[in-house]
């Protein structure tokens, strides 16, 4: 019995080892994931347990008209921005993916550039130059006398400002539909009699649904959650009368409406999702999908290229000429770069850190999503993706709450900033890197799996050399993403930590437009590299994928 006994006790304990040894990795990743959940779930809860022990003065104020009013300014401006993004997306997206249209590939490149422009850089630029006393004013008093222009403050100005610079997540979206659209298609309704015009409308439009919804709602979203535009432009939207509550410490009466502008945004995402879930457009799999052939505009070439080139003059050209005028004028005032020198550091080294961690983070949550789909997964998924939907001055004030009341030694340091930049842009990372590893074939796992290798030694051999170009593009889009951001960097950075964010913010605010003229440019410069780089690779895609006889340039 003894003998029998000495035996069991090995083989029992052998067995629990080789099943912890295939278990751990599973382990490690479920605990990020929950870790991840909890870091996502915590602005939401926090404001929520604000709310609740809010007085009976702060949900009056809430039950106001005046709130009433800012919803209404709120869902005017997100609507008014998406319509008008549209109207300029979706003929800029068939030009220059269907037509002949002269320098298409030039316009295709230059069209998106302008989401690397934050949205208080381009208020900046539109205030310095068509406000009331702006240069627009005073090349006009020197020829016609001209002694004040017209204000272009409130809805106005935040709508154009808005709309030159969201217009490309519309314009991106359609496109890319566009290109994907089996020409077969459209070739079969016009060959059962209907014109050109009808088969765009009855056959083309139906099948740019799904992106039109996806498209719109990220322009809506943008519209919803930003902050630089509509301060500088004084438009009380959510976002501005959150901070202008923060400012005067009335922090409960900013929590509701944080709480108002959560239910808003998570309105629109449900409301695009069940557009999604109705609109479901498949195309016939008859074999390989040739490109669409160009359409000849005749004489129309021109307008078409004089309507995209002023879309790229008024969004992007103008902007960055603005830019450079007001550098330039700054430098001969005496206005100096050389203090920007610890700003851009500081900006590099929050955005490079932030980088790191929310790739690191973001790599478990898409093994599980891809490698392990299933009820949590998926709920991970959503719940990764709903963050977007979260506007950044909600979480920068959750953030705040939170840090003053319970961890007052990560509040206002830069762990606590890189956390809110985590929240921001975990779905980025997320998306880039479940991408790129659902291209990762799971037969190549399984055949390094029968060779006897084990799982952390199948993802550091396998799996991860194939994953470096998703993980560099995700870090690469957060990195770019976090050194844009303005208010999270405002409420939550240390005392005296100044950004190129905020650097431009400062000048603007005082309207210094020389002094923030710098710090805008490297801000754009730096965000435009990857953006650039991405365009030349889908338009070489394109041109190797494109009949030779479609007549392209």
């Amino acid at each position: 019995m003894q003998t029998v006994q000495t035996q069991a006790i090995p083989h029992t304990s052998t067995r629990f080892g080789r099943s912890l040894q295939l278990r751990w990795p599973a382990l490690l990743l479920w605990g990020v994931g929950v870790l991840v959940a909890a870091a996502l779930l915590l602005p939401s809860f926090y404001l929520i347990l604000r709310a609740v022990d809010a007085g009976e003065a702060a949900w009056q104020n809430l039950l106001r008209f005046r709130t009433l009013e800012t919803l209404a300014r709120t869902l005017w401006l997100a609507g008014s921005v998406t319509v008008v993004s549209a109207l300029i997306a979706v003929p800029l997206a068939w030009i220059t993916a269907r037509t002949d249209v002269p320098l298409r590939r030039l316009w295709a490149a230059l069209a998106p550039l302008p989401l690397v422009i934050p949205s208080y850089v381009g208020a900046y630029v539109m205030a310095s130059a068509l406000g009331p006393r702006g240069l627009l004013q005073q090349w006009l008093e020197q020829w016609f006398g001209i002694e004040r222009l017209p204000s272009m403050y409130g809805f106005w100005g935040a709508l154009v400002t808005l709309t030159l610079l969201s217009y490309p997540y519309l314009l991106l979206s359609v496109r890319a539909a566009l290109l994907r659209i089996d020409p077969a298609i459209e070739e079969a309704a016009r060959s059962l009699g209907d014109s050109a015009w009808r088969t765009f409308w009855r056959t083309t439009v139906p099948l740019l649904r799904p992106a039109l919804g996806a498209g719109g709602l990220l322009v809506a979203l943008y519209a919803l959650r930003d902050f630089g535009a509509v301060a500088l432009m004084r438009y009380d939207t959510f976002t501005r009368v959150i901070y202008v509550q923060y400012q005067s410490f009335d922090r409960s009466q900013a929590a509701l409406l944080a709480l108002v502008l959560v239910a808003v945004t998570l309105v629109f995402v449900v409301l695009e999702a069940q557009i999604q879930r109705r609109a479901r457009y498949f195309q016939g799999a008859t074999g390989a999908m040739r490109p669409p052939t160009l359409v000849r505009l005749g004489w129309w070439r021109w307008p078409a290229a004089i309507f995209c080139g002023a879309i790229v003059f008024f969004s992007l050209v103008l902007p960055a000429s603005l830019l450079v005028y007001w550098l330039v004028r700054g430098l001969r005032a005496g206005e100096t770069v050389l203090g920007l020198g610890a700003a851009t550091w500081n900006s590099i080294l929050a955005s490079g850190v932030a980088a790191v961690v929310i790739v690191m983070a973001a790599l478990p949550v898409a093994l599980l999503v891809v490698r392990r789909p299933g009820p949590l997964t998926h709920g991970l998924e959503r719940l990764t993706y709903s963050a977007f939907a979260l506007p950044s001055i909600v979480i920068a004030l959750a953030l705040v709450f939170f840090g003053a009341n319970h961890a007052p030694w990560l509040y206002q340091t830069l762990v606590m900033l890189i956390f809110a930049y985590g929240i921001l842009f975990l779905p980025q990372a997320v998306g880039t890197v479940r991408s790129s590893l659902l291209q990762i074939h799971p037969s190549l796992e399984e055949a390094a799996r029968t060779l006897g290798r084990g799982p952390a030694r199948i993802f550091l051999t396998v799996t991860l050399p194939l994953l470096r170009p998703g993980l560099l593009a995700g870090a690469s889009m957060v990195f770019l993403t976090a050194m844009k951001e303005l208010p999270a960097t405002l409420l939550l950075a240390p005392i005296g930590y100044k950004t190129l964010a905020t650097a431009v913010w400062s000048a603007v605010s005082e309207a210094f437009f020389a002094a923030a003229a710098a710090p805008a440019l490297l801000i754009v410069l730096m965000s435009s590299v990857p953006m650039t780089i991405l365009m030349l690779r889908e338009q070489s895609h394109d041109r190797e994928n494109r009949p030779h006889h479609s007549g392209t340039l």
